[in-house]
């Protein structure tokens, strides 16, 4: 599949996450021609990142071994979905170069965005979010020495933590908005999953605070101490980064686009039993169905690439995804955002960073399509999928849809989805 050129497979894969690597391996082994489709350098999503200072996750390496054997399955990395112009079609950009990428079937496993919630000075350098740390540290940013505070919601606070902790850095506080009863009740559930227990006795810190949030960054050119404010008391701690994500939303830009159907809740794209979505021969499996871990994640990748070739849903799979479903409910109840989680920051906080618009000027209005039109929020280059999550948390505005490219890319990536368009009687 050269870039430049038209493609089709019978069954295209969007994400090479876990559940995009357990779709193709069953599709691969099943004989029919295979795309995985992903925008890393390398596969492995977020959960398996590789990087010039990490070797990849023994699972993955596993995955790696076994796709070589499979001619027929072609791993597309370092490939931008620009649109979907057409019928069973995707535009993709893959190598500075168009491609249109026609399937019989798709399967999207986009996996999960995280979750920003502004405060005052989180626009310094320096201010990351949670999962970003992780994603930079993986790719080979330097931190050892430096203090990092780890602020949001969920166990992927405590990941992060671990993962800066193991390159140099110093976590002087890992800040859980989550009370602490509850916390304490999800960590007594995981005696019914052994293996997340002992991955939460390895990650545990002395500095772990529950029932508080970061209110403040302070610096000038970058951050250099971070404000946490907890039952209504506030300390300063010295920092060189803050770290700071609100757990996780499922990434249904593409699914919306196609016209899948989606949760009014969090977003995440409905599917039935099978992991069909409401579109016919689309699926979908992961996080992007709502955020359940990798585990649920690798089982619903599976039972998705199983419905797409026709075959019965292997009871065993089944199983499994209900006993990580239930997992992924306590997740959710443990971690729910809270009060002071979604109070609002100071009116002149910025809300959308791409066009520099204020949570007070986007509070004055109605709904999201008045605050857009008069304040410009969300139309700059991430097209409100920071702003527009932050919005639908403080103000219960349903969140931003994405418009085609989906990401940037080159000028004749766009003339090639006129084009297709055009062909299509569009």
């Amino acid at each position: 599949m050269k870039p430049g050129h038209a493609a089709h497979v019978d069954i295209a894969i969007v994400g090479a996450g876990p559940a995009g690597l357990s779709a193709a391996r069953v599709a691969a082994r099943a004989g029919v021609r295979v795309a995985l489709v992903d925008d890393n350098p390398r596969p492995g999503g977020q959960i398996w990142r590789q990087g010039p200072t990490l070797a990849p996750d023994a699972r993955l390496r596993q995955w790696l071994d076994e796709s070589r054997a499979y001619p027929n399955l072609v791993v597309m990395s370092a490939a931008k979905v620009a649109a979907a112009p057409g019928d069973r079609q995707l535009l993709l950009e893959r190598d500075g170069a168009p491609l249109m990428l026609g399937y019989s079937k798709l399967i999207l496993a986009t996996g999960a965005r995280e979750r920003l919630l502004p405060f005052e000075g989180w626009t310094l350098p320096g201010v990351t979010g949670a999962g970003g740390l992780q994603a930079l540290v993986k790719g080979g940013m330097p931190v050892r020495g430096e203090r990092i505070v780890i602020a949001g919601s969920g166990p992927l606070l405590l990941a992060a933590a671990d993962t800066a902790r193991r390159h140099g850095a110093c976590v002087p506080a890992v800040v859980e908005q989550a009370p602490a009863l509850r916390v304490a009740r999800f960590l007594a559930s995981l005696a019914l999953t052994p293996r997340k227990l002992k991955q939460a006795i390895a990650l545990g810190v002395a500095c772990y605070r529950t029932g508080s949030v970061v209110v403040k960054a302070h610096g000038r050119a970058r951050v250099e101490a971070v404000t946490i404010r907890s039952r209504g008391r506030e300390e300063t701690i010295e920092a060189e980064r803050v770290a700071c994500g609100y757990g996780l939303v499922p990434n249904a830009t593409l699914a919306l686009a196609l016209g899948c159907a989606t949760q009014m809740s969090d977003g995440a794209i409905m599917v039935d039993d099978a992991q069909r979505t409401s579109l016919d021969d689309v699926f979908a499996a992961g996080e992007c169905t709502g955020i359940g871990g990798m585990e649920l994640a690798s089982v619903e990748g599976a039972l998705a690439a199983h419905a797409a070739l026709g075959n019965v849903a292997d009871a065993r799979l089944v199983r499994e995804r209900e006993r990580w479903s239930a997992f992924a409910q306590r997740v959710a109840r443990a971690f729910e955002l809270g009060a002071q989680a979604r109070t609002l920051p100071p009116a002149d906080t910025l809300l959308c960073r791409c066009e520099d618009v204020r949570i007070g000027e986007v509070a004055a209005h109605a709904n999201w399509r008045d605050a857009k039109l008069q304040t410009r929020c969300g139309m700059g280059a991430c097209q409100g999928r920071i702003c527009g999550e932050a919005a639908s948390v403080y103000f219960g505005w349903p969140r931003a849809a994405a418009r085609p490219p989906f990401a940037p890319v080159r000028i004749d990536t766009l003339i090639a989805a006129r084009e297709a368009i055009d062909s299509s009687g569009g």
